[in-house]
């Protein structure tokens, strides 16, 4: 939280166009389901239809994946926040985290790689020309020692979920937000994420395209989603309290996203 009060939000780690083939690659050697057109059994008696988080289809770790995670850098204090809160997801999802040394480690966490905070999506943590292995796939730059409890949930649940695929859920195309968008120029600009226009409209204002999500109902209180002032909306819901915990729909979604 910046001291103006203002709220931070993540940005996208996304790869360079020349890029995608490699993730295609590498995302469908890590889990053969990415390699196919997704699909969601609605009659599946563990999720209805509109319990979904927007995550990214082709993205996904294999079901019962351990993934490897190291710190490159932190206090003690700082990592064991980390720890605590990032296990949520393990309690419903079929995957497991290992935090330790390993040089291979899938993830790596670092809490001074830039002010910024952010997660590579999924399985693009593996390419290694954007993420190379002595290098952070996740960054947490604004969280330190004396970081308050819900501060720290929301924003390590957060890119927790994207380290497991799942996108921002004001960029979800059925949310219905109507952006005042020379305000969120405005507000972005500022402290404390300091964008550019280019970055604000990436990061803010557009959408994902639905042909490349697994599910598209909005979640008003899901993880995913970030508060924003009344203010940078001219219509539409409007969020102005920040999720810190999962919501029941982020924990229906993400056992069928990663079913035991």
């Amino acid at each position: 939280m910046d001291p103006t009060g203002a709220a931070a939000i993540c940005y996208d780690r996304t790869l360079p166009i020349e890029l995608e083939e490699e993730a295609r690659r590498v995302a469908a050697q890590e889990n053969p389901e990415n390699d196919v057109d997704p699909t969601i059994d609605v009659n599946d008696p563990n999720i209805e239809p509109e319990k979904r988080i927007a995550l990214i289809a082709r993205k996904r770790w294999r079901p019962g994946k351990l993934l490897k995670i190291r710190f490159l850098d932190g206090s003690p204090t700082m990592r064991v926040k980390v720890v605590q809160y990032a296990t949520e997801w393990t309690r419903h999802a079929n995957i497991r985290f290992e935090f330790g040394d390993s040089p291979y480690a899938e993830i790596r966490i670092s809490f001074y790689a830039d002010r910024g905070s952010w997660s590579a999506l999924g399985t693009d943590a593996l390419v290694q020309r954007t993420f190379p292995i002595n290098q952070p796939t996740m960054n947490f730059g604004w969280l330190r020692d004396d970081t308050s409890e819900e501060e720290c949930s929301r924003v390590v649940l957060h890119e927790f979920g994207h380290a497991l695929g799942a996108i921002h859920e004001h960029q979800n195309p059925r949310g219905g937000i109507v952006w005042d968008e020379e305000a969120v120029y405005r507000y972005f600009s500022g402290p404390p994420n300091y964008w550019n226009r280019e970055q604000i409209r990436y990061n803010v204002l557009e959408k994902y395209s639905e042909d490349i999500l697994l599910g598209t109902e909005f979640d008003p209180e899901s993880i995913m989603l970030y508060s924003f002032p009344a203010s940078l909306t001219r219509g539409g819901p409007r969020f102005v309290k920040s999720n810190t915990r999962l919501s029941q729909r982020d924990i229906d979604f993400i056992k069928v996203a990663y079913p035991r």
